[in-house]
């Protein structure tokens, strides 16, 4: 058994990542054997991931808030406290929060071979956002 104090600060969500201020506190690391990473992400209203993929899918569980997410070619969803989405291995897809709330989740997922548990690709577009 491990119990872990002292995790790192609150990081910045990276820009290339991102659209809008997003916060990022690491919640578990992937150690050999296992592959599990997860995260809780705090969105501020209007903040969403750009477009990406994950190697095994993702599930994303709303804790507070209220956001959205699409997978490409589907209608964007609105996600609240308690939902549980799963994003397929290789499906892209985003998430975020509502234009005017904030909203946080806790986001799972297994690294790759390489350690990665994510491909990014391009920014949601205010466009695709508004829907």
């Amino acid at each position: 058994m491990q119990i872990r104090r002292d995790g790192p600060d609150t990081a910045t969500g990276p820009a290339d990542w991102f659209t809008g201020a997003v916060y990022i506190d690491s919640v578990a690391t992937a150690s050999e054997p296992s592959r599990l990473q997860a995260a809780s992400v705090h969105f501020t209203p209007g903040a969403r991931t750009a477009w990406h993929t994950h190697p095994y899918g993702q599930t994303i569980y709303v804790v507070e808030g209220l956001g959205r997410c699409q997978r490409r070619g589907g209608p964007i969803e609105v996600i609240r406290p308690g939902d549980r989405v799963y994003f397929e291995p290789g499906e892209d897809h985003w998430h975020g929060a509502a234009p005017t709330r904030f909203m946080t989740h806790l986001a799972m997922q297994e690294v790759d071979e390489t350690g990665s548990p994510v491909t990014w690709g391009e920014h949601v577009t205010d466009q695709e956002y508004d829907g």
